[in-house]
Parts: C-alpha cells; sequence; structure tokens
C-alpha cells in the first residue's frame, strides 16, 4: 500500500492503495463518488470516463500510479456542483437519459470532446461519441443535446 496525494474536482484528496489500483475504483470505493460508473472493466463502454487535465480518459484502464502530482482529475461530480454545465442542461433539456447509467462517461465525453471543438458537426460528434456505449440507444438525443450545448459555449464566449 502506497499513499497518493490527489487533485480531484479542485481538492487535494489522500488516498493509500495498491499502486496499480485502477482509478475507478479509487474514485468510488475510497472517494466513495459514485457518479463515475463501471460498465465493461476493459475501457470499451465509456461508463467510467472522467478528465484528467481536461482530457477524457477511461478510469478502469488508468492505475493511480500513472498520474503526476499535477494532474487534475475531473469526476461527474466536479463538473459543476448544480448540473450548470451547457452540456449537463443541455442533457435535462433533451431528456437524454433513459436508465441513466451511462449518462455521467457519455457528459463526461461530450465536455471534453466541446472543448476542444465548440462547432461540430454531425460527424463529428458521432466520432468523437463512438466509444461510449448506451444500452437504451438514445444517440439522437445525446447528438442534439451536443449540439445545443455548443451553441451555449458560442454564445457565453
Amino acid at each position: 500500500m502506497k499513499s497518493f496525494i490527489l487533485n480531484i474536482n479542485g481538492e487535494e484528496k489522500t488516498v493509500k492503495v495498491e499502486s496499480d489500483t485502477p482509478l475507478l475504483w479509487v474514485i468510488r470505493a475510497e472517494l466513495k463518488l459514485t457518479g463515475t460508473k463501471f460498465g465493461c472493466g476493459k475501457g470499451l463502454c465509456g461508463a467510467c470516463t472522467i478528465h484528467i487535465n481536461d482530457v477524457e480518459t477511461r478510469s478502469c484502464q488508468t492505475s493511480i500510479d500513472f498520474l503526476d502530482d499535477e494532474d487534475r482529475i475531473t469526476t461527474i461530480e466536479g463538473l459543476s456542483k448544480d448540473a450548470s454545465h451547457p452540456v449537463q442542461k443541455a442533457w435535462i433539456k433533451h431528456d437524454v437519459p433513459q436508465c441513466g447509467y451511462c449518462q455521467p462517461g457519455q457528459i463526461m465525453t461530450a465536455s471534453a470532446f466541446l472543448s476542444r471543438n465548440s462547432n461540430p458537426e454531425d460527424d463529428e460528434i458521432d466520432s468523437a461519441m463512438k466509444m461510449n456505449i448506451c444500452r437504451c440507444g438514445t444517440y439522437q438525443r445525446i447528438r442534439k443535446a451536443i449540439h445545443t450545448a455548443s451553441k451555449e459555449i458560442k454564445n457565453a464566449r
């Protein structure tokens, strides 16, 4: 066991875990931030997506020893405190979730994507989101929500 200091959602947290522990389990079990979900455990479905330094990252495939001291981790809980992020608001507006299980990962992927491309075309959205699986099949609503969020982001500038 080793102690790690993490910058997560703007706060410094210390955890004591094995160095090969996946971030998913550090986030969920040690830090009790349960918005990040376990899906496949192989980095294929996207349910475990978080941001490391504003880049979408599969937390089930990223061990805690991968991090440097200056790395910033953001989970769905840290995206905004009151669902005020443009992507979260668009998700609500378009009633995107059905079961909701995959949605934290979908939102984290979409928000990172929009930070790089605030005016995406449908094919760019599809490409950016293709590694996030929604078993309920809400892909059309996800695309609409991303377009809505992109407009809000552009208008805020």
